[in-house]
């Protein structure tokens, strides 16, 4: 019985080998995709490198756990014929082929690479499917990059060889008991459980994904953390974008074009703090100082503290947000990308590309940066996506570390929250650029019982909770006004998207997206209302203006102190494209136009204008393609920087 014990852990453990063959050639060609582009990574530094190298493992223990998932499944049968010279030949080709496949796309990236800044995902195998240029252009490919394929074969052959010095004992002749089998299942329970979690990634809540590689390290160290096996898996079963082509290139660009550029003077640059504010769910409907008009002009809404800082503020009263859920409303407000894909930029394929957004941009003028949401590390991947906009720290649930504030649901409640961020911003080296985005404003709608009764409860309940939230901001703003950096900050403040609605207007596919957009620093120039048409991604154009920054970027806004371009909002929603651009709003389906509404003449939104000849339809739908084209073409080709 020993013996079999001894061959059956040998079998086990020349298993565990051959799998650390995959791991060893992987992290191999991390370092042959560094060299091969070590232009896009000379900066980092050896330590830098160590981290990327040992933090990679993780994403490589992943993917060849699930790409040799038959093999490791075949390894660990518990018979006596899987030590037979024949079967053990069968899995040696299975696990051959397998891990060649895999290694070849890594290998692809060593060149393809240069031109994408982001490891290939699946939606190359279904440009490569409806192209007809493929046949031409692999010849060219393999011809131009011959040593490539040379480098393949190379690290195929070594696997061979490393694999073939794992030789599997053989079991004695002796008939098996039912030992055998109990302790066979028992590794089978042990080793199936623990392949499972590696395949996840880890023990987390939820296996790793693209935008995870973001977590520990750099924006721009992702790709090398990230392998293109894992990468091409994470993304088979996801819908891509598809290249658009409406216009010519050339006249796309000319109807739009969202690569920015400010004529200010470097010298002229003003290093003002800035501190973006998100409030969980605010719609402009809760706000009474935005909303002077309802119930015959007694509406009182639900944030009088708002309503007092409005009065000191500019105000855009015609803004809309980018999408409906938090996961689309962070990227438009922080990075200027409006969510108009089936799935958010967050948890899309499209995740590792580049952005500038605005920590990234701003710490290129020296500043400091930090992203606070008091919810639970890792909700929704705010943490991974605030590292991939640049972010130097993120501060959430755990980092605050006191649980007696505990909301029982999502995080820390907002006013104690709050006055942390507030605490924590004396800390910060100036000039800083800080997001805050709040959370007690979400189902289940609860405030803390020392408050219960202290703010309305209006008919929705949703608005006890925003009172609760606007009086956490005002405890902020007090506290912070006390502060040395308080002068010469900026405070932009704005909604995720919007909430449950209790008037028509806010009911309709216009004013379902309308949420508030504050600009606001202490003795400034900054007041009065404006009746812009505005849009979450305006706020990343906004800031930069404002400060005068004077290099190119890539946004999907424009800047709300400029008066001469196209103002305008995009949203999309079931498959279907909205533009608001001046009084009218255009429905598209991306092959036709479905309705257009003189929203502000139609609030109910009855009489549709399409085919009345109507200058503002081709105007609107030509400028919708133009954005969609530019925006499916970036997101693909990787181009939302201007570098």
């Amino acid at each position: 019985m020993l013996r079999r014990i001894i061959s059956l852990r040998n079998i086990h453990f020349s298993m565990l080998l051959r799998l650390g063959i995959v791991m060893f050639i992987l992290s191999l060609q991390r370092l042959l995709f560094f060299a091969f582009n070590f232009s896009s990574f000379n900066d980092i530094s050896t330590w830098e490198l160590l981290k990327v190298m040992v933090i990679g493992m993780r994403f490589d223990l992943a993917i060849a756990v699930i790409i040799n998932a038959f093999f490791l499944l075949f390894s660990l049968l518990p018979f006596r014929f899987t030590a037979h010279r024949y079967y053990q030949t069968v899995i040696a080709y299975l696990f051959y082929i397998t891990n060649s496949v895999m290694f070849a796309a890594n290998c692809l990236d060593f060149i393809y690479f240069r031109f994408t800044l982001k490891r290939t995902t699946f939606d190359f195998f279904q440009y490569i499917a409806i192209g007809n240029d493929t046949t031409t252009l692999l010849p060219r490919f393999l011809a131009d990059y011959w040593y490539i394929l040379l480098i393949w074969i190379g690290l195929v052959a070594l696997m061979v060889l490393l694999y073939r010095l794992t030789k599997v004992n053989k079991y004695d002749t002796e008939p098996v008991n039912w030992r055998f089998y109990l302790y066979n299942t028992a590794l089978i329970i042990a080793f199936t459980i623990f392949f499972v979690y590696m395949g996840r990634g880890g023990f987390q809540l939820r296996p790793i994904t693209i935008i995870s590689a973001g977590e520990s390290t750099d924006a721009r160290n992702v790709p090398l953390v990230l392998n293109t096996p894992f990468t091409i898996v994470n993304t088979w079963n996801q819908k891509t974008l598809k290249k658009l082509d409406y216009f010519p290139k050339e006249t796309c660009d000319k109807l739009f074009s969202p690569v920015h550029k400010f004529g200010a003077n470097q010298h002229d640059f003003k290093p003002a703090n800035v501190v973006v504010i998100i409030l969980e769910s605010f719609s402009k409907e809760h706000i009474g100082a935005l909303n002077k008009d309802l119930d015959n002009g007694t509406y009182k809404g639900y944030t009088p503290f708002l309503d007092s800082l409005i009065g000191r503020s500019l105000v855009f009263v015609n803004c809309f947000a980018n999408g409906k859920k938090s996961i689309e409303g962070i990227p438009a407000v922080l990075a200027s990308v409006p969510g108009l894909m089936n799935t958010s930029y967050v948890s899309s394929i499209y995740a590792g590309n580049k952005l500038d957004a605005l920590p990234a941009l701003l710490k290129e003028k020296g500043y400091s940066s930090a992203f606070y949401h008091g919810g639970t590390n890792g909700t929704m991947r705010f943490d991974a996506f605030a590292r991939m906009a640049g972010f130097d720290k993120y501060y959430g649930r755990y980092e605050y570390n006191n649980e007696a504030d505990y909301d029982g649901n999502w995080g820390i409640w907002d006013e104690p929250f709050l006055q942390y961020f507030a605490m924590n911003l004396c800390a910060m080296k100036q000039p800083f650029c800080a997001g805050l985005f709040t959370l007690s404003s979400h189902h289940p709608f609860k405030v803390p019982a020392k408050y219960t009764g202290r703010f309305p409860k209006g008919s929705l309940d949703i608005h006890e909770s925003i009172g609760y939230t606007d009086f956490a901001l005002r405890r902020f703003f007090a506290t912070a006004s006390k502060m040395t950096w308080f002068d010469n900050t900026l405070f932009v403040i704005t909604a995720d998207h919007t909430s449950q609605a209790e008037h028509a207007y806010y009911k309709n596919n216009v004013g379902m997206y309308e949420v508030p957009l504050i600009f606001y620093m202490h003795n400034s120039t900054l007041s009065g209302f404006d009746s812009t048409v505005v849009q979450q991604t305006d706020i990343v154009p906004s800031v930069l203006d404002y400060l005068h920054y004077d290099k190119p970027f890539v946004s999907f806004g424009e800047s709300v102190f400029d008066s001469v371009s196209p103002h305008f909002s995009i949203s999309y929603l079931n498959n279907i494209y909205q533009l608001i651009r001046g009084p009218y709003a255009l429905e598209f389906n991306g092959d036709k136009p479905l309705s257009l509404y003189d929203y502000r003449r139609d609030p109910e939104l009855k009489q549709n204008l399409i085919g009345q000849g109507k200058r503002e339809e081709v105007d609107m739908l030509n400028f919708t393609k133009a954005l969609l084209q530019s925006y499916s073409d970036r997101m693909i080709s990787n181009k939302l920087t201007a570098k």
